[in-house]
């Protein structure tokens, strides 16, 4: 059915897309360009001028001037240097200039994005190259016109200064694995295998008035006071309910500007917590479907500034309710351009399906530590395990046939049956009876198999989904070469196919089942569990960052080449940075609002009470002033204790955060103590319900 010419019009309208570059470049160099995309074949530099041409052509017809090598720099964050269209004539006039070579490659200064020690500050060069996988797009910003072209961000010697070029190396490497093993099961190479990827992305909204009003969530990104009111979320009645127009017209205008930038926006609905939404888009490749949802977290931030809101994508924004997350769904399609995680009617019989599966099994029990190490950041912290988002503990959810099968596989050598889904009914003669899936959803696992794919729930709203994405990648390919080369020394001592896959994944299956957990990851009897099967339990972040530089992570990554030794350290350092400045950050914000703000409010209210002649007389009155006395003097001495702290040479982030914590609950009980006139920032319930 075709889609109407009103809801089509704009889609894609601002992307030099296979549909667009059809109409600007000569058939051989579309050829060339298409083959490249969607079938991963090296571009002829010669192109490279015809291509820059043609890109150039199309976006001044869109009203831009400059261009942007667009990357993705090791901060999490993107970036952007413009550079102009505009050339001096020689004489006196201008003309426009965009060269291949500009298109190729650009020089962007590396001096101050963080490198890990890779580059000394004095090294300044650091070098953009073009991804022609990712399509060039228009920004525009207030009117503004930009062609941003998508690229990796290299140092001078090659070493990936960026998230984007160990991401393309990890997809070579599982697209690699994925032909050998295609070639076990006689399968053609019809087309280039896919790694594909779909992001749910969450996120709160709050009045821009109220953002700007809070020095923690202008600095920070969360709220690092903030008592919680009588009624948040435990109603229940936020999730999937009404979605309130001034919300409706920015998911609106936010479809509307993604869909231009050919971001395949599809759902929306309210999350879990007051003032928390969604948006999720369609399925893509792995590499488009990650810059997409960078663009569309700055496109956010913009559209909900032009309707007066603030869009926070920190995880954990508000104590007490849910924080955000990003589901991130992962599966590959084959040469033979099917879904290798689709199980089809009879998954007991679907050989390939079971391989696939052992795969992300044994990949995700032996490297559980990467996993949980790709994750890691201060705003996941207070995030993952909190009944609200998967633990910090690995597992996998199967569901009740996969795991079924699995166990006939363990016991047997062999599955023979497969537990049929019964249909649905509901006692109503009217309503259709409807086919049940084969499995249920566990929201508290953070690795589900959930039909045709895995979600991983444990990436922090805030985050790029490159990191996690390069793990899975570069572990699935790992567990498929294992699991091929087992085959193939079976089947070349003589064994047929079927017995020795069926060996193989048996052994597999019994080695790596302890990961397997279809219950209740966030009970403390799983955590118990959890303990006694020997998974790694490493709440803090700071502490998981360490899995990268051990001996077998550093090995992994740098016999598949997706990052060398000095690549992976130099992100460990970078991460454990970040972490340390992210927590120094909060305190000195907590440290500067407690003395300007809320012990002055505080004090301000202690001395109205002892002052008020009627104080003497009245036992509440009396009682109420020893308690904002108490806890002023408290909140001083705890102030004192946190600049302390900060005061060190090398100041230790667990400190901090226990010295930070422990004031806020002063703070907070004063918020409940104080007049709400008189308390000097917006409260949470100003926040969740003025929306």
């Amino acid at each position: 059915m075709a889609v109407p010419a009103e809801a089509s019009f704009d889609f894609g309208m601002n992307v030099f897309s296979i549909k667009m570059m059809r109409n600007y470049l000569s058939r051989p160099t579309y050829q060339a360009l298409s083959a490249t995309i969607l079938k991963g074949e090296r571009l002829d530099p010669a192109l490279a001028d015809d291509i820059a041409e043609a890109m150039k052509t199309w976006a001044l017809e869109r009203g831009a001037t400059h261009y942007t090598h667009w990357f993705q720099p090791l901060t999490g964050a993107t970036a952007e240097k413009h550079d102009s269209f505009l050339m001096p004539d020689g004489e006196g006039g201008m003309l426009t200039s965009f060269s291949g070579k500009e298109l190729a490659q650009g020089e962007a200064d590396g001096s101050s994005f963080p490198s890990g020690g890779i580059r000394a500050t004095f090294e300044a060069r650091g070098y953009t190259a073009w991804d022609p996988s990712s399509p060039a797009f228009i920004k525009v910003i207030e009117d503004v016109s930009v062609l941003c072209i998508p690229t990796i961000f290299c140092g001078y010697n090659g070493e990936a200064l960026d998230k984007k070029t160990p991401l393309l190396r990890s997809q070579e490497t599982l697209s690699a694995q994925i032909s050998r093993m295609a070639v076990l099961f006689g399968i053609k190479p019809e087309k280039y295998p896919r790694v594909l990827l779909g992001v749910e992305q969450e996120y709160f909204l709050v009045p821009q008035d109220h953002f700007f009003a809070r020095q923690d969530l202008l600095l920070t990104g969360r709220t690092l006071f903030g008592h919680r009111p009588p009624r948040h979320q435990q109603m229940s009645d936020h999730y999937y309910g009404c979605i309130r127009p001034r919300v409706l017209k920015f998911m609106a205008e936010l479809d509307r500007e993604l869909w231009k930038l050919g971001v395949p926006a599809k759902t929306r609905h309210n999350e879990v917590a007051p003032a928390q939404f969604e948006i999720a888009s369609v399925y893509e490749d792995q590499n488009l479907a990650i810059d997409h949802n960078m663009i569309a977290m700055q496109v956010m931030e913009d559209v909900a500034e032009r309707n007066a809101l603030v869009c926070l994508l920190h995880e954990k924004p508000f104590k007490g309710v849910n924080g955000s997350g990003k589901h991130n769904n992962f599966s590959f399609e084959g040469p033979d351009g099917k879904n290798w995680f689709k199980p089809g009617s009879t998954p007991h019989d679907n050989a390939k399906f079971l391989m696939t599966i052992c795969a992300v099994v044994k990949a995700v029990d032996q490297y559980s530590d990467i996993l949980r190490a790709s994750v890691a950041s201060a705003g996941n912290d207070h995030r993952l395990g909190a009944h609200e988002a998967p633990p910090a503990i690995i597992s996998v959810y199967l569901g009740e046939q996969l795991t079924d099968i699995i166990n006939q596989i363990i016991e047997k050598g062999g599955a023979t049956r497969t537990k049929s889904a019964e249909a649905l009914t509901f006692g109503v003669n009217r309503l259709m009876t409807l086919p049940r899936d084969a499995t249920d959803r566990n929201r508290t696992s953070p690795m589900a198999f959930t039909g045709n794919k895995f979600e991983f729930r444990a990436v922090g709203s805030g985050q790029s989904c490159s990191g996690p994405n390069v793990v899975l990648n570069t572990t699935v390919a790992w567990a498929i070469d294992e699991l091929c080369s087992a085959v193939e020394k079976r089947t070349a001592a003589g064994e047929k196919f079927e017995p020795a896959l069926q060996k193989v994944l048996s052994e597999n299956f019994k080695k790596h089942r302890r990961i397997l957990f279809d219950g209740d990851n966030y009970s403390t009897v799983w955590k118990k569990e959890a303990a006694k099967r020997g998974l790694p339990d490493v709440p803090s972040s700071i502490e998981s960052l360490k899995a990268f530089i051990r001996p077998e992570s550093i090995e992994l990554f740098r016999k598949y080449q997706v990052l060398s030794e000095r690549e992976l350290k130099s992100r460990y350092e970078i991460y454990a940075e970040a972490y340390q400045k992210t927590v120094g950050i909060e305190a000195g914000c907590v440290l500067e609002m407690g003395r300007a703000l809320f012990l002055p409010a505080a004090l301000d209210f202690s001395d109205r009470l002892l002052t008020s002649p009627t104080t003497a007389k009245s036992k509440t009155l009396k009682a109420l002033s020893k308690r904002v006395v108490d806890l002023c003097d408290s909140l001083s001495a705890q102030l004192d204790k946190l600049e302390l702290v900060l005061g060190k040479p090398r100041p230790d982030a667990a400190a901090q955060r226990k010295a930070a914590e422990g004031i806020r609950e002063t703070v907070d009980e004063l918020e409940t103590l104080v007049p709400g006139g008189e308390w000097p920032v917006p409260s949470y319930m100003d926040m969740f319900f003025t929306l």
